[in-house]
């Protein structure tokens, strides 16, 4: 589990990203109408698949190591406007505020877990470049020289 959880974890996080946006970008995402009407500032034909896109260049970058960095930069950038119902829309997301949610309320809640995988896996990222390389028994090498 330590070796392949976050390598899963990072593949996990990047699937969701280009599903979900590719749904946004093809007008098949059951989270159209509620995008459409919280950012109702910005016209939702043009902003709608511009997000798809955004998240699907998060999950492209969630991928490959160089790009990992800048995935979790826009990742980070992008989530914060998902909890955006809560605010402008909490006749959409709860049934009785605070606690009784919706199923579109549980759809924006559950980006606590990717915030918390996305944490995980932008900490991994120093923990792997500094793993000492394993001797040819296997093992990493003990103390100093």
């Amino acid at each position: 589990m330590r070796r392949h959880g976050v390598p899963m974890l990072q593949i996990a996080l990047a699937v969701i990203f280009v599903w979900f946006g590719a749904l946004k970008t093809f007008g098949a995402s059951p989270a159209d109408d509620i995008v459409r009407r919280t950012v109702y500032w910005f016209s939702p034909d043009v902003f709608v698949p511009l997000l798809g896109i955004w998240e699907m260049v998060i999950g492209v970058c969630l991928l490959f190591r160089p790009l990992l960095r800048v995935g979790l930069l826009l990742l980070f950038l992008q989530l914060p406007g998902t909890f955006l119902p809560l605010i402008v829309l909490p006749k959409v997301c709860f049934t009785q505020f605070p606690f009784g949610l919706t199923m579109e309320g549980q759809y924006i809640v559950k980006n606590l877990l990717i915030i918390g995988a996305a944490l995980v896996v932008g900490g991994s990222m120093h923990a792997l470049k500094m793993r000492p390389e394993p001797t040819v028994s296997g093992r990493p090498p003990r103390g100093g020289a």
